[in-house]
């Protein structure tokens, strides 16, 4: 097999992670602990210049077992341990990965295909997660009540949940596990994560710095366990009794099977899905703002963000001026390998995901869109590159209200006011994230009302992706349910216990009821 020091090298990066990847690795952990696996190997290969970074030996049904079960007898320790000692355990996590942070940013780059200052970023992320969510370690509150009765208190307290199943999506390989388990951790919740087969590498290395933090101490290692299989592996966490709650992000269409499964044991679920997301250009925006944000958010992670920019709503008035713009801006973006300074944008993760979006960018053209530019494949780079592109569309056009995966945004005009590009907004099934450029404080406060956006994330001079921990991330209709991230994140990962202590010497029954014997 080729192998990681093969590739040509760049100065910026330490490559001494990667390097240890390179051969073939368990695919299934109990913390720091590799299980037997051998059912088969994944190769994991960059779609950077398509050469091998590693392997995977890919867990089988037993190695799910274990893994869960690993998880379930954790948890009986776990959740006993105060919860602020569960908060330092997770805020070294951190420590860990700040010390990390320039390492684990290659490998995301180099198996998923972000450009490097991206893959750091995800890290960062990470790291936010862990002071963030070490933060409610000593902040998981309940409520104290009156009662109608005398001599009785009542009282709502949070109790841990239970082990909770972590499926994450290629995009993000590693932010979106911290996301849920750190959180989860901090409540006494154990994790069991399924990575999505593109990226196992990355969570490989991540539950390894992970693990090696529970055994410095002392702690059960099933807290975090990973599976790095196929679908297999997620259909074993989804279906089993012992997982209480699953957080899964990818498509729509795998999400609907996700909820029926889970729905039909009881199963509490977090459901982040595709996204459709718009962002609306009024006569009173300002082009510094509108333009650089409007473009990051189409073309950033090469449009493999749930959150990128899908749909551009402009008003007829300056449409030509925002399109003349655009196709400037994207005259100025420069594909290329991540880790190469100056590069805007990298790959996508698969060569057939291009064949997929080349059909996209036809189609547009054959329901009648109009391209303005990109749209082409870039062989000189490598199999997985190409142009971004945008299409003067209508938003009546079927193609408009389905999401590709990918860097094509659609230019619509709108008549009317704001309020007309608020109905086309909403007009699809998505409810994820949406933004608006203006400067009118009318159009902002009609766009963030109870009659405005119907997404989860609304956005005001600024574009639809990227995400801040402090702040609740998840959408509505086909985008999913639930809410990561933010101050209420917490309560989605423990149960909710109502206490009644009666301290009155006297049996009373409320509402007034009698019962004597």
């Amino acid at each position: 097999m080729t192998t990681a020091t093969d590739r040509p090298r760049f100065e910026n990066v330490d490559y001494a992670l990667i390097d240890a990847l390179s051969g073939l690795n368990p695919g299934a952990w109990v913390g720091s602990r590799p299980l037997a696996c051998g059912e088969g190997v994944l190769t994991s290969s960059s779609p950077a210049d398509s050469l091998p970074i590693g392997q995977v030996d890919r867990p089988g049904a037993a190695a799910c077992e274990e893994a869960i079960q690993a998880a379930a007898d954790a948890f009986a320790e776990w959740r006993a341990v105060p919860a602020p000692v569960r908060g330092r355990v997770v805020r070294r996590i951190g420590e860990r990965l700040r010390e990390n942070q320039d390492a684990l940013g290659a490998l995301i780059s180099l198996e998923m295909g972000k450009i490097y200052s991206e893959g750091k970023g995800e890290v960062q992320s990470m790291i936010d997660t862990c002071d963030y969510a070490a933060g409610f370690s000593r902040d998981l509150f309940g409520l104290t009540m009156a009662s109608e009765r005398p001599g009785h208190r009542m009282m709502e307290q949070y109790q841990p949940l239970g082990p909770i199943g972590v499926i994450s999506s290629f995009n993000f390989p590693a932010a979106v596990w911290a996301w849920n388990a750190m959180f989860a951790a901090v409540c006494g919740d154990t994790v069991v994560w399924k990575p999505a087969s593109a990226v196992p590498l990355t969570a490989i290395a991540v539950q390894k710095i992970a693990g090696e933090v529970l055994e410095e101490f002392g702690m059960p290692a099933g807290v975090f366990t990973l599976v790095a299989g196929g679908p297999e592996a997620g259909d074993a966490i989804v279906e089993d009794p012992r997982v209480r709650l699953v957080s899964f992000t990818g498509s729509t269409k795998v999400g609907h099977g996700v909820a029926k499964k889970t729905a039909a044991r009881f199963c509490r679920t977090i459901l982040e899905l595709g996204g459709n997301n718009a962002a609306i250009v009024t006569p009173a925006m300002d082009p510094t703002v509108a333009i650089p944000a409007i473009v990051f958010g189409a073309v950033g992670t090469t449009g493999q963000r749930c959150t990128s920019t899908r749909r551009i709503l402009v008003h007829e008035s300056i449409f030509d001026r925002v399109a003349d713009a655009m196709v400037d801006a994207y005259g100025k973006l420069r594909a290329g390998h991540p880790f190469q300074e100056g590069v805007h944008y990298g790959p996508l993760v698969y060569e057939s995901v291009c064949d997929d979006y080349r059909a996209a960018v036809q189609r547009a053209v054959d329901e009648g869109g109009r391209l303005l530019c990109g749209g082409e494949a870039l062989p000189e780079l490598g199999p997985c590159y190409v142009a971004p592109s945008i299409v003067a569309a209508n938003a009546d056009m079927p193609c408009t209200h389905e999401e590709m995966f990918g860097p094509l945004v659609y230019l619509i005009p709108y008549a009317g006011d704001v309020t007309d590009a608020i109905a086309l907004q909403n007009g699809v099934r998505q409810g994820l994230a949406s933004a608006i450029f203006t400067e009118d404080m009318r159009e902002v406060e009609t766009f963030v009302s109870a009659v405005g956006s119907d997404c989860g994330i609304a956005n005001v001079n600024l574009g639809t992706a990227g995400a801040e921990v402090g702040a609740a991330f998840g959408g509505e209709k086909d985008s999913g349910f639930g809410r990561e991230l933010g101050p209420e994140a917490w309560k989605t990962y423990m149960r909710r216990q109502t206490v009644t202590v009666n301290y009155s010497g006297k049996v009373a029954m409320p509402q007034g009821v009698q019962f004597k014997l």
